[in-house]
């Protein structure tokens, strides 16, 4: 038996109801032996028993005040996984769907996407089971401050630095961030995300969606010596990730056709007016269907799956995890993609992914494609340090040149191992050698 199988049946008979986390630890192991192969150093230090393992588990109660005066109590977490190569680094997802397992699959996909950019930081994940839709503005406030009485005690600008990720905006991150402050009587950058008054990043809100567009450029480029330009793409989701992906896609001279959100989804042949959806989602804070109400032509379906029976030649997942099954995949290959670049955390089941995978169509992992958000996170980290505020277009170009060498590094870990083009295998084993370097150095603590 090898030794990532050996560690995995571990895994599954001690966290058996932990499915996510499992499922995440599954598709990284399996395709990292050909590293360990090369380094059997790492087994006699235990390496994989101590990546899997966070470092510390945080698990707190949330009690806070509603509207109507009374109390609520939610169930709170951070995930510190992996402070390897750099502090913990990564977002807090408020949603009911939120458990602990769940957290640890983010967790450790975090390490390596973390490890990706080359920028020092390490791996980590929270967040709670409040869900912020249908909360007043005063609701929010109460629950984020809450939140942090307790998350402060463990985090710091050295130590772990939060993010948003689902359910966590601007104004959770705020409302978070001016409650550290109070309680520390400090100003630093423990928050990522922030406002532009206070410390955020120009290009934070459009990394992701932008650092999608230009890993898929340059895999596309790279790979197939083409482009986005002309190609029709179906965008799931009409979250930031989405949106900004859209906007780039278009910038790029692409045609996105469809959005959703958690109720369904709108096709417009004509291409998404990226300023109806904006004027929906980002001021209105509603509903995907309200599109059709004001765009001629374009049609609402309900239900999410039904998305991926649209014709297209690049598919962009960037709603949630899971989201593309077997059967999804297959209608998406047989409809003609060409490219499927992953802008949400794991979005593709592992029978998804091996379809593709067996059809010889571009496929962009999560870790790899979507880790514009976190990269311009860690320049937020950068200019915070400093005291600086770097333009638009100074962090935009660090992000594009981040999003092309993480391309890079995974393509040509895939030809150091034979597997050319298989970018999953490249983008763990890249991510993995520089934080198992970094744990082999450290060494083992008593």
């Amino acid at each position: 038996m090898s030794y990532t199988q050996k560690v995995l049946d571990e895994l599954k008979a001690r966290y058996p109801e932990q499915p996510e986390f499992i499922q995440a630890a599954t598709e990284i192991l399996g395709t990292i032996q050909p590293a360990l192969d090369a380094h059997p150093e790492y087994e006699e230090a235990a390496l994989l028993e101590r990546l899997v393992e966070p470092e510390r588990i945080v698990m707190f109660r949330v009690p806070w005040v509603d509207d109507q005066g009374k109390v609520q109590v939610n169930r709170g977490y951070r995930v510190e996984f992996n402070s390897a190569i750099g502090p913990y680094k990564g977002g807090l997802r408020f949603n009911p769907t939120v458990t602990l397992g769940m957290l640890k699959f983010l967790g450790l996909e975090q390490i390596l996407k973390n490890s990706l950019t080359t920028l020092p930081m390490g791996g980590g994940k929270g967040g709670s089971d409040f869900d912020p839709k249908g909360k007043s503005n005063n609701e929010i406030m109460h629950f984020c401050q809450s939140f942090m009485t307790e998350l402060y005690r463990h985090i710091g600008p050295n130590t772990d630095v939060p993010a948003g990720d689902l359910g966590v905006g601007g104004r959770e991150v705020a409302y978070m961030f001016g409650q550290y402050k109070r309680l520390r009587n400090e100003f630093t950058g423990v928050l990522t995300g922030k406002g532009l008054s206070y410390g955020g990043s120009l290009a934070r809100t459009e990394a992701t969606g932008y650092g999608l567009l230009y890993f898929t450029e340059e895999m596309m480029s790279c790979m197939k010596n083409d482009s986005v330009k002309g190609k029709t793409v179906v965008v799931s989701g009409s979250g930031n990730v989405a949106i900004y992906a859209t906007e780039k896609a278009q910038a790029l001279g692409a045609k996105v056709v469809a959005l959703s959100d958690s109720n369904g989804y709108i096709y417009d042949p004509n291409g998404i007016k990226l300023d109806v959806v904006k004027q929906i989602k980002e001021v209105e804070r509603g509903r995907i269907k309200e599109y059709v109400n004001r765009v001629e032509g374009a049609t609402y379906t309900e239900g999410c799956k039904g998305i991926w029976t649209i014709k297209c030649d690049i598919a962009l997942p960037c709603a949630t995890q899971n989201e593309i099954d077997g059967e999804s995949a297959e209608i998406l290959l047989k409809n003609g993609v060409q490219v499927v670049a992953e802008g949400a955390n794991m979005p593709s089941t592992p029978e998804a992914i091996d379809k593709f995978l067996a059809a010889g169509i571009l496929f962009g992992p999560a870790k790899a494609a979507n880790a514009g958000g976190v990269a311009t996170s860690g320049l937020e980290m950068s200019q915070n340090s400093e005291r600086l505020s770097w333009t638009f277009e100074e962090v935009d170009a660090k992000l594009k040149q981040i999003m092309i060498n993480i391309f890079h590094n995974a393509y040509d870990r895939s030809k150091e191992y034979d597997v050319e083009g298989n970018l999953v295998v490249g983008a763990n084993i890249a991510g993995f050698l520089k934080v198992a370097d970094a744990m082999k150095w450290q060494g083992v603590a008593y």
